[in-house]
């Protein structure tokens, strides 16, 4: 590999005329896809074949036409009463009303709504807009003629009613056409817009629901201050303008191309608002590090030869071929997200490794094509004030560290393992929700909305869920009272507030069950709601032969993290295979890829425990919100962090083990490697960990939190892992980190990653020309 990486590198450096042009052109195409082909992105996350969906399933199946809660558009207005009154006030009323007939002249909702009651009959089938006030007193009439005692009736129209208890806050559901990823930003603002009139009456008017949720992905400021710090860092580490903007360059093509893409490919499959932002999350980091190993062994390369050319395609060769593996153990953890069968985390999967397999080919291609274009002003702009360690007699700072390092190697292996695990530790309590309005920063709209409901109804209001229940082998005269059963044991749950029948199809054999839970959506409490709900149900069949599926957002929501944390188990299984193997090719040892994955599960693990403690539990006071943490971050961060874990140990042990191959013996081999490879993997780590952090300046809570934990993660891996415990391990280990049976050494590819083949093939070049 490193032969046939080392003639691309050359080729590029030599053809700059061809491949710059070539790259430009992609990015050229990129563009105008992105401009002329992208569709909107999504904000909903949902599994194929969950309990919860599969009643959601039946209950379109058995009463038609079902939504989807999680795609369905609506618009919430939540309404407050100024203090001292009450929304029954004449002046609070005719505010209400004013809005609601603005609200049906909004083109997008739907013309079953637009109705308006006072004009004529209502057409069968209209579901007119409501007055909170009037369809209050609508409900509690309907209730009162059913028939059930009036203490059961009053708490059944308690429990739906658009109106407050106390009458000072009332709700008007506002269903519009299409999904939520067919909501324009003018449809929005319409929406806004239409409360003015209640505004001006002096009442609280939020507007939350998924038709509010822009579907806008962030971004754009991250980038631009990871951008920054990056070049600084740059600067600092080749003491060189000049030198300092070449990852930066093929970085932002890179970054280019991938987003560019990503976006034309919104129009051919709906994608969620996060696997762009994730994609250039990754995409940008690796992008600047592989293009800086690649510059820094072409600076390294050029103190042996001064043959620019040459200096290109060794230093692609071999930095290249380190590239090459580290992207790969990258693509390898985020195309493997597709084993555990959720759709869109395999999108997010898929969309980061394009990202890093972009990365990739810049740094091989492109990158030497750029120095090409600069020739012997790749260095220029030099900083007289920055010094130069590797043309320098002083030994540099990575090598007193690794000499102190090698002298107590057990204490120092010891008190690494202990603070990571010291910090692992708050992971115990972990806990898990998708994003939603519950888990929103407070102050956006949708979040006050939600907060306005949770204070006039509970928070069980925010949460409700439905069980629907399937009567069809129970005989027709039975029927009701298996859903009163239903209902009775549902009600006997200690976190009900209420549970109803709330419909029965026309056939008369599928009832649904309302249930409002005291608890909020994101509380344990729910969660553990919806268990026992699901968990009575074989006592129920046994006794009135009904089944029944609980669903709802909320239910949905909790199979989604359930089915996320059921899969991490086989994902690690499969990441981590496949990854050994490859490290075990590449560094033809079985104790080094060993030790590598080792420290990754203790890199991951202290990344969960500060995680944990920032974002859930609100430690140091840093964040003002405190959440459980996003269902998918795990899954997704162990595949990520396992990438990104592997590519400092191939960077800074491949160059241990290119010293090992060459002649030293291992303790020699340890300082060569980390003499050399120590330097530029910290500055691949300030430059992500840099990158990673900037994204906690986004106001999404997601983002915020997964910026935060793989920020963390890089630093633990790079800087405590991989320069502290991996030295330490391999100076206890000695020859014996290089041990490979004779028979598995024979069945393993030679990839040559550390260019021994490469030096020869070079040596008998220059000869045959010579001669």
């Amino acid at each position: 590999m490193a032969t046939f990486l080392y003639r691309i590198g050359r080729f590029a450096y030599r053809r700059k005329g061809i491949v710059l042009p070539i790259w430009l052109a992609i990015l050229v195409l990129a563009g105008v896809g992105a401009a002329t082909l992208s569709g909107p992105t999504s904000t909903s996350f949902s599994i194929p074949g969950t309990p919860a969906q599969q009643a959601l399933d039946l209950q379109s199946e058995r009463f038609g036409g079902g939504e989807n809660p999680l795609t369905a558009a609506s618009a919430q207005y939540v309404f407050e009463a100024p203090a001292g009154t009450t929304l029954e006030s004449p002046e609070a009323t005719a505010a209400i009303d004013a809005t609601i007939a603005n609200i049906r002249g909004i083109g997008a909702v739907k013309d079953s709504a637009k109705v308006d009651p006072a004009a004529g009959p209502v057409p069968e089938g209209a579901q007119p807009l409501l007055n909170p006030v009037a369809g209050n007193q609508a409900i509690v009439d309907q209730y009162a003629q059913a028939g059930a005692p009036p203490d059961v009736a009053a708490a059944d129209a308690a429990a739906v009613s658009p109106l407050s208890p106390d009458k000072t806050v009332g709700i008007v559901t506002v269903p519009i056409s299409g999904t939520v990823t067919d909501i324009t930003d003018q449809t929005r603002t319409d929406l806004e817009n239409a409360a003015q009139p209640a505004r001006d009456a002096g009442l609280t008017v939020e507007i939350g629901g998924s038709a509010m949720q822009s579907a806008s992905p962030p971004g754009g400021t991250a980038e631009l201050i990871g951008l920054a710090v990056a070049a600084v860092v740059l600067v600092v580490m080749f003491g060189s303008f000049v030198a300092a903007g070449l990852p930066l360059i093929t970085a932002i093509v890179g970054i280019g191309v991938t987003s560019l893409t990503i976006t034309t490919a919104s129009g051919f499959a709906e994608l969620t608002q996060f696997t762009p932002i994730l994609a250039i999350m990754i995409g940008l980091a690796v992008a600047i590090d592989y293009s800086l190993f690649i510059v820094a062994r072409f600076k390294n390369e050029l103190s042996e030869t001064e043959d620019r050319e040459e200096a290109a395609g060794r230093a692609v060769g071999t930095a290249g071929s380190a590239v090459v593996f580290a992207g790969t153990t990258v693509l390898i953890a985020l195309v493997a997200l597709r084993v555990v069968g959720i759709p869109f985390l395999s999108q997010m999967g898929l969309a980061a490794g394009f990202g890093v397999f972009v990365a990739v080919l810049v740094a091989l291609t492109m990158l030497p094509a750029v120095l090409g274009l600069f020739g012997r002003k790749a260095f220029a702009g030099k900083i007289r004030t920055v010094p130069d360690p590797e043309h320098s007699d002083k030994p540099t700072n990575g090598l007193r560290w690794v000499r102190i390092v090698m002298k107590r190697p057990a204490i120092v292996l010891v008190l690494g393992v202990i603070v990571l695990g010291v910090i692992a530790g708050p992971m115990t309590s972990l806990r898990l929700a998708l994003p939603s309005v519950a888990t929103a920063e407070p102050g956006t709209p949708a979040r006050e909305a939600y907060d306005l409901i949770d204070k006039g109804f509970g928070p069980g209001r925010n949460g409700q869920l439905l069980m629907v229940v399937d009567g069809s082998a129970v005989p027709e005269a039975d029927r009701a009272a298996a859903f009163a059963a239903v209902v009775e044991r549902a009600s006997s749950e200690p976190d009900v507030a209420n549970a109803q029948q709330a419909g029965l199809n026309p056939a008369g054999d599928t009832a649904l069950v309302s249930v409002t839970p005291k608890s909020s959506p994101i509380s344990e409490d729910t969660q553990n709601l919806v268990t026992a709900l699901r968990g009575a149900e074989g006592d129920l069949q046994s006794q009135y032969g009904v089944t029944y599926g609980v669903t709802g957002q909320t239910a949905l929501e909790i199979d989604v993290s359930e089915r996320l944390q059921d899969a991490l188990v086989p994902y690690l299984a499969v990441v981590v295979g496949l990854a050994f193997l490859l490290l075990m090719v590449v560094f033809r040892s079985i104790l080094v890829p060993l030790t590598a994955t080792l420290g990754f599960l203790l890199s991951v693990l202290a990344t969960f425990g500060a995680t944990v403690f920032l974002f859930q539990e609100g430690g140091l006071g840093l964040v003002s919100n405190p959440q459980p943490i996003v269902s998918f971050m795990p899954i997704f961060l162990i595949g990520v962090v396992f990438g990104l874990a592997m590519d400092y140990q191939v960077f800074l042990v491949s160059r241990m083990r290119e010293a090992y191959v060459h002649g030293a013996d291992a303790s020699e081999a340890i300082v060569t490697g980390f003499k050399y490879g120590a330097r530029v993997v910290a500055a691949a780590a300030v430059i992500m960990i840099s990158v990673f952090a900037a994204f906690m300046l986004e106001p999404d809570a997601f983002i915020k939190s997964i910026g935060f934990a793989l920020a963390a993660a890089v630093f633990f891996d790079a800087f405590v892992v991989r320069m502290v415990l991996i030295p330490a391990v391999m100076a206890l280990l000695g020859d014996k980190a290089w041990y490979l049976p004779r028979w598995l050494d024979r069945i393993l590819p030679n990839v040559d990653i550390e260019g021994e083949k490469l030096v020869r093939t070079v040596e008998r070049e220059k000869e045959q020309v010579t001669g």
